[in-house]
């Protein structure tokens, strides 16, 4: 039987119930990378007949958490930015895509004044594959082409305010 949305939002909402910290959240990264595994539901869930970009697939009331889905048509170089107060998980589903970490090199001292950073490593996200992003881990995601994958944000980080980035 199939790994449904509905199964994986519960498991994701129990975990993060019983700890919302890091322990609860790498419990929610086992969750995607289940998820990931089957291939039911990747076709149902994040197809390639998606809108382009980020769909809100399910909002969890209590918690807060989103589940996203996301159809990335094309190449495209991200730029490094973290998700606020917040968390996030990136699962590969299909393609793959080249993540680096950032390091904080010296921090803006006002919102006109952005955060300065420098590469700290690379590495690639394949189909299957899923990392957790702490608050304010700084990352950027860069693809040769397609790309989808689930993305879970501890909050919506639509509606929050972000530190400005940019590499030293």
């Amino acid at each position: 039987m199939s790994y449904t949305l509905e199964d994986f939002a519960a498991d994701c909402r129990n975990a993060l119930r019983a700890d919302p910290g890091q322990s609860g959240q790498e419990k929610v990264l086992d969750f995607v990378r289940k998820a990931l595994q089957d291939e039911e539901f990747v076709a149902t869930n994040v197809p390639a007949s998606l809108p382009e970009d980020r769909n809100v697939i399910y909002r969890d009331e209590e918690l807060g958490f989103l589940i996203c889905a996301h159809n990335n048509p094309g190449a495209k170089n991200g730029y490094p930015h973290d998700h606020g107060s917040t968390w996030a998980i990136y699962g590969q589903a299909v393609g793959e895509t080249e993540m680096t970490d950032w390091k904080v090199v010296e921090k803006g001292d006002s919102p006109r004044t952005a955060t300065k950073v420098e590469l700290e490593k690379s590495y690639h996200l394949k189909p299957g594959d899923a990392h957790l992003y702490p608050a304010g881990a700084i990352h950027a995601p860069m693809r040769d082409g397609p790309t989808r994958l689930i993305r879970i944000e501890g909050t919506d980080t639509e509606k929050l305010e972000r530190t400005r980035i940019e590499p030293a």
